[in-house]
């Protein structure tokens, strides 16, 4: 019989950061987070998402023994910015039908108890953060800050009562078969009608620089399904994790006359680093980060956004060129897009003519409360 029990001090908290290590080591292609930023997230002192959220951990057990864990997540500011009365699930991990189904009741008892009428999942511990299930292509490793699930989740959370809510598409690009020569025709034709010009982030001003994307993502994502602004501190915690990623050509900004008007995010997939370490980075993942342009061949377009004025005369398209540029400048054979709205249709579009692929899915599901 499955008993669930609540995280209630320091040993159970590592029991719960350290389950998917344990469950999933030596696993061909789950990658183990770093652990030096994993446990932080869990810490309401040292992530201030928890500033305008409240999130309890729990703990299935079968007797003795571990069998899943499950976060319920209370977030304020996503209630209060659509007017709603939804709770979350994440860091989702079950051993069986039981295990699972004993952790989303628990979960649905939590959220009934503080007044909610719905649950919305995976996310861990937001959309700004690791969200959806993985639903297709469990034989391909994931990018960095992406999620890993094995087939049989799908099964576990629908039995549940969850359903559908949105598609979040990852697309791939070879390098190699992007159009850069008509990319760099548009590019120079956007650039020149409209005076905008891109740059790299000066890493030296990096806190500075990350005032202007804070204000380019709050623009370009509010309209954007589920998004809900993080506060300044919030952004900030997410962007100084890059510094020690070394390689920060990915992140452009586009101006016009000194003016913000779009940005984005790439980075080097450090996953193929972190692959067969088990999340620690001494002594074996160190060295590769220390000559890690010898082994990651991949990138991870994690943000692009424009501000809506500018939305529809190019300046995505500027953008893509560019990163593509840097990409292939330092070496990476593979770009993936993630995550994009299923029903992003600007985003969608300009990827596919761009030449990438839709090749991995997650899907974020919900379920009303009775």
């Amino acid at each position: 019989m499955i008993e669930v029990r609540p995280v209630a001090d320091r040993r159970g908290r590592r029991r719960f950061i350290d389950l998917p290590y344990q469950k999933y080591r030596g696993h061909p292609h789950w990658i183990p987070p770093a652990r030096l930023t994993e446990a932080p997230q869990f810490d309401p002192k040292r992530n201030p998402f928890y500033s305008g959220a409240d999130m309890d951990l729990f703990l299935a057990w079968d007797g003795d023994r571990l069998a899943g864990r499950v976060a319920a997540i209370d977030d304020h500011r996503h209630n209060e910015v659509y007017h709603g009365n939804l709770a979350g699930f994440g860091f989702f991990e079950a051993d069986s039908p039981d295990a699972a189904a004993a952790l989303l009741a628990e979960v649905d008892r939590w959220a009934k108890a503080r007044g909610r009428t719905a649950v919305r999942g995976p996310v861990s511990p937001s959309l700004n953060h690791v969200a959806g299930l993985q639903i297709d292509a469990f034989d391909t490793d994931p990018f960095l800050m992406m999620p890993w699930n094995p087939p049989e989740y799908i099964g576990f959370i629908e039995e549940a009562g969850y359903r559908k809510a949105k598609d979040l598409l990852c697309w791939l690009l070879e390098t190699a078969r992007a159009p850069m020569s008509r990319l760099a025709a548009i590019a120079r034709r956007v650039e020149r009608r409209h005076n905008i010009v891109v740059r790299p982030v000066n890493r030296w001003r990096l806190r500075s620089e990350s005032d202007k994307l804070y204000e380019i993502y709050l623009s370009a994502w509010e309209r954007n399904w589920g998004f809900v602004p993080p506060t300044r501190e919030e952004f900030w915690h997410i962007v100084k994790d890059l510094k020690w990623l070394r390689m920060l050509g990915g992140l452009l900004i586009a101006e016009v006359d000194g003016r913000p008007i779009a940005a984005t995010t790439s980075v080097p997939d450090v996953n193929q680093v972190l692959k067969g370490t088990n999340g620690r980075l001494w002594p074996v993942a160190w060295w590769r980060l220390l000559t890690m342009t010898r082994i990651i061949t991949r990138a991870r377009a994690v943000t692009t956004g424009v501000i809506p004025e500018y939305q529809e005369k190019g300046a995505l398209a500027v953008l893509m060129y560019h990163a593509l540029e840097s990409a292939k400048r330092y070496g990476f054979r593979e770009v993936e897009y993630s995550w994009v709205l299923e029903d992003n249709l600007l985003a969608n579009q300009t990827l596919e003519k761009a030449g990438a692929r839709i090749y991995k899915t997650y899907r974020l599901y919900e379920k009303t409360l009775g």
